[in-house]
């Protein structure tokens, strides 16, 4: 028998819930409609339709083997805390023996825990069947997973399962799931391909405003160095950046050597030209504007 929040409740169970296999398991109803509101539902409905007939609350879990309904059974029963000490004790290595039942039960059943989780509502177990399914997640039943987060409306794993099948894609594709996915439900392939599309379009963005931002950044630092190359001589110590104003210096010392011919292809020339027209271009005050050529 499932007991209530942290301790057994000493009443006799009130409900049979009948599995795939006809094998009946008792529990108790306070603790089914507590945990679930589909549960409590369903509690109320049998409860009216047997009302003054003497028969016994029956409810039947079917879909799923035997084993995932009683693991299913013994999660509600127990505190939602439990859960979540399981998941920290893993962490910190420490299982216990209650908590390593209970993350075994969750290893086991995960997969069929997540389905009863959502369509009965149990939110917290099914945030935990998410995190325990991402935990083990690889590149040959990383298709399988996604299959039923998207019918399960897991958004958190279905991310989960979208990065790692973006992150191995070569792999995904040759495994029986995605051959599979592409005979049975092109749609969803379709849908798996665009995501990684509009993925891959999102980071080359990314990466190219990165490049420009890291342009932006030395123009800006170059265009510092140029000012106070003209204005103090570097001479001071105190250069903005010292690798960009060293530099700068030996620009403006190539271009006092460089044969006046070659300028003109020259691509050291070129560059210190560049740096003066666009430093022309953004100065404020170019009638006192120390920088050759500003005005």
């Amino acid at each position: 028998m499932y007991g209530g929040v942290g301790d057994t409740i000493s009443s006799p169970a009130d409900v049979l819930i009948i599995t795939a296999s006809k094998r009946r398991i008792p529990a108790h109803s306070p603790v089914l409609a507590a945990a679930s509101p589909v549960l409590e539902r369903l509690l109320d409905q049998t409860a009216k339709r047997i009302d003054g007939s003497g028969g016994a609350i029956s409810i039947s879990i079917l879909g799923v083997p035997h084993g995932a309904v009683d693991a299913f059974l013994r999660f509600l029963s127990s505190p939602s805390r439990l859960l979540f000490f399981f998941i920290f004790f893993i962490k910190c290595g420490m299982l216990e023996a209650k908590v390593e039942e209970a993350a075994a039960e969750m290893a086991e059943h995960a997969v069929h825990l997540l389905v009863l989780s959502h369509v009965y509502q149990v939110g917290w177990l099914k945030r935990a069947c998410e995190r325990a399914l991402a935990s083990r997640l690889a590149s040959e039943a990383v298709v399988d997973v996604l299959v039923l987060a998207r019918r399960c409306d897991a958004a958190w794993l279905h991310l989960r399962c979208m990065k790692l099948i973006a992150k191995d894609f070569a792999a995904v594709e040759c495994t029986e799931a995605w051959r599979f996915l592409q005979e049975h439900d092109p749609c969803l392939e379709l849908d798996i391909l665009q995501s990684l599309h509009d993925a891959h379009l999102r980071q080359k963005r990314r990466r190219r405003k990165r490049e420009e931002q890291r342009v932006y950044t030395e123009l800006s630092e170059a265009m510092d160095c140029l000012q106070h190359i003209c204005t103090e001589g570097c001479a001071t110590g105190h250069c903005p950046d010292s690798a960009t104003c060293r530099g700068l210096r030996q620009l403006v010392n190539h271009l006092a050597l460089c044969d006046r011919k070659k300028r003109h292809s020259c691509g050291r020339c070129k560059r210190l030209w560049q740096l003066l027209r666009l430093h022309a271009s953004i100065c404020v005050q170019p009638d006192h504007c120390q920088v050759p050529l500003c005005s």
